[in-house]
């Protein structure tokens, strides 16, 4: 189950605009990569990439952009 830690304003606005960190994990999950948390402070490859660190909201969010792609079954076809 998604953790509600985060009040969706926030979400929206702060983590899933593109390179934001839910925004990040969503795509790796996607893409079948690992777990890296991370994030850009504008859109993807925008600026430099900031590793999201364990405890902060940054990391939160990574992980929840990734659960909930896999919860999805949202998976990129590679044929």
């Amino acid at each position: 189950m998604l953790s509600t830690k985060f009040p969706p304003d926030l979400m929206a606005e702060k983590f899933t605009r593109h390179g934001g960190a839910f925004d990040r994990g969503s795509a790796d999950s996607y893409y079948g990569r690992p777990r890296r948390p991370h994030y850009f402070l504008h859109g993807t490859h925008q600026s430099p990439e900031i590793l999201a660190v364990f405890g902060t909201p940054e990391y939160d969010a990574y992980m929840m952009g990734y659960d909930w792609n896999e919860q999805q079954g949202d998976k990129k076809s590679w044929e």
